[in-house]
């Protein structure tokens, strides 16, 4: 079970890849320094930010977590300001608007909030196991992982 510097630091290396994809169209882009809850990476040609999860775990389970909740408090999704989200599951980046994956747990989320604590927490989150087939299915894009890049 990765620490919750282990996670940090394993996060930031996916941040970093999304940024750089980013770059490509918008030079400008970069990542935040230090906690933002808002978002990771700002892109001020579009005047927007970007969020970026990981969950490789989706791999074992067909699920991606969504979180809205950590330690009683909202969190994530029900915070963030991102324009969109940036899932990478190990495999694939997945570009979605938060408001698209909103409005999917509205629809498709009964019974499918969980609460628990991640790998890397110490404290309990509450958030959606959403199927990965639906979120992919309703993305703006997805991208595979290039051969060459970086473990």
């Amino acid at each position: 079970m990765a620490n919750f510097y282990e996670s940090l630091k394993d996060g930031k290396k996916i941040e970093k890849r999304v940024c750089n994809m980013i770059k490509r169209k918008y030079p400008e882009a970069y990542m935040i320094e230090g906690y933002c809850k808002d978002y990771d990476i700002f892109v001020p040609e579009k005047d927007f930010g970007v969020e970026v999860k990981k969950d490789v775990k989706s791999q074992e389970t067909g699920n991606y977590v969504i979180e809205i909740e950590f330690d009683g408090k909202p969190s994530a999704l029900t915070t963030t300001k991102a324009e969109y989200w940036v899932i990478y599951d190990g495999e694939c980046y997945i570009w979605i608007k938060p408001s698209r994956l909103k409005a999917l747990i509205s629809i498709y989320g009964e019974g499918r909030l969980a609460r628990f604590i991640g790998e890397g927490d110490s404290k309990y989150k509450k958030a959606y196991l959403m199927p990965k087939e639906i979120i992919s299915s309703n993305a703006t894009k997805v991208y595979k992982r290039s051969k060459h890049e970086g473990v």
